[in-house]
Parts: structure tokens; sequence; C-alpha cells
């Protein structure tokens, strides 16, 4: 009993940081579904993470993604991306399922990591591999120690020409041959500069890319983009919601835990076949 009530603690502890009344109006609501591919009511779900609440506000974003992958795996439907920003700051359990199936549904995922290591820490090491591994396209920039390797080795080895001259009194030899060596070294990944990518491309039966490794920079037009960006708008508030609110949702949540759970204790109760499940006190 000692142990298993160290258990319930531990869970009560990371359970008790999502009681939050805001959560509860947020998670409540039903003013949209997460079917954003379907070609009768198609949307955009985007949401963001706090810094300072990563591990309350992980699992919520966690199971909005693992429904959200669910629904959007059906024929029929609109062609549709999920971009993952940051991804070890989430446990998305099932990503490596969603990679592999996507395209069979015209789904596209982009999963941003800062590191290599990083996404080992979170995810393991087996989970990690297979989600680096399983995707097709490989975008990276400017990285160290066992990511940089790591892409390297991903981008495989070509060809290069190799001179080779040798001088004396007489006479001047030139050889030429050629050897197998890494295309894009990883001290070369290391000292990529901003803007700078390496990375390997997928292509289709239908569209063959015959160059599918690449090492560029793109370029910007930054007073382009800077004059775009001074020309946002403010997202606009669909709906002012008071405090008020928030709390009576709240208290409604909990009034509806409770009915559930004097309701059920009443059918055990009543139930022979059950009633031996309960610890009920004298007199109760």
């Amino acid at each position: 009993m000692e142990q298993l009530e160290g258990q319930v603690a531990s869970a009560k502890i990371a359970l008790a940081r999502l009681v939050s009344p805001y959560l509860y109006y947020v998670l409540t609501g039903n003013d949209f579904s997460l079917d954003i591919n379907n070609p009768d009511d198609p949307k955009i779900v985007c949401v963001g993470n706090n810094p300072q609440r990563v591990q309350i506000y992980g699992a919520v974003l966690s199971l909005y993604i693992t429904r959200l992958s669910r629904l959007i795996t059906q024929k029929g439907k609109l062609p549709s991306t999920i971009i993952v920003d940051e991804l070890p700051t989430i446990y998305w359990n099932g990503a490596e399922n969603l990679v592999g199936v996507a395209r069979g549904y015209k789904c596209a995922c982009v999963f941003a990591v800062q590191d290599y290591s990083q996404l080992k820490k979170d995810y393991s090491r087996e989970q990690a591999e297979v989600l680096v591994n399983i995707c097709g396209n490989l975008f990276c920039g400017q990285a160290v120690g066992d990511t940089a390797k790591m892409v390297s080795d991903r981008i495989g080895k070509i060809m290069q020409p190799r001179d080779s001259v040798a001088i004396n009194r007489q006479d001047t030899s030139v050889t030429k041959s050629t050897q197998l060596e890494v295309a894009v070294p990883p001290s070369r990944i290391s000292q990529l500069s901003s803007g700078e990518f390496v990375g390997m491309l997928a292509d289709t039966p239908t569209e063959i890319i015959k160059r599918k490794a690449f090492h560029c920079h793109i370029q910007n037009d930054h007073a382009a983009i800077a004059a775009e960006e001074a020309a946002y708008q403010e997202i606009p508030i669909v709906k002012e919601v008071s405090h008020a609110e928030v709390m009576a949702n709240f208290q409604k949540v909990k009034d509806d835990v409770n009915e559930i759970r004097y309701t059920e204790i009443e059918r055990i109760k009543n139930d022979p076949n059950l009633s031996h499940l309960l610890f009920i006190k004298p007199g109760q």
C-alpha cells in the first residue's frame, strides 16, 4: 500500500499542474473540430507553447497533435500538412507511424529540431533514429557533433578527382586519379553560415531528382521581408472572455466530475458483483 500511495502521489503532482481554469475552458470547447483536411470545412489550427510552462502545456499540445493525426489519415480528404517547431518540447507518441503512412493520405510532416542530441534525450535513441531515418527530406544548418556526422553520413560519398605532382631534376610527372570521399564532411557542416544549408531530397517515380544532395545558400530579399513584416496586422479577437465565465466553466467541470463519481459509486454499491470493490467506512 505504501508503494501504491507513492505512485498515486507522483501522478497527482503531474496532474495538479494541469488543473488550470483557463486550460479547462480551452479543452471543454466544441466550437471546431480537428479534421483540418475536411473538404466541407477546411481549417488552419495553430497552437503555441509557453517557454515558462513547457511541461504543463506540452501534455495538452501532445493530446491535440495525437488526436489530429488520427483524424487527417482518412481517404477522400484534402492535402494537408503538420508543421511542428521545436519537436523535443512535446512528446508525440506515434509520430513515426504518421510519417510512414502520411504520403498515402496526401499529408506532409515537417519536424524542426535544434539538434539531434536534443531529440535523443527527450525521445530515446531508438525513437530518435526512427524519426530521422524515416523522413525523406533533410535540411540541416550549422551543426556539430553527432548531428554533423549523421548528416554527413546520410549525404554519402562521391568520387573526387585527385592530382599528384612529382618534380625531380630531370622531369615533372602529373598523376590523375579519383578517390571516394565524403561529399560534405562534418567539419564543413560545423562551419556553415547563416542561411546556408546541406541535406537530401526525396523524389517520386514521376518526378525524378538527379541530384538529391545539395549544399546551397538561401538568397533572401531582406528589404522586401522587412516591408512585409512592417505591414503585419494583429490577429483580431474573436471573442472576449471574462474571468467570471472561465471560473464558471471551471466549477461546472468539477461538478460534472463529482456527479460522475457519486453516480458510479452508487452503481457499484448496488451491484452485488461489484460491491466488494468498495472500501466503505462503518456508518456510511
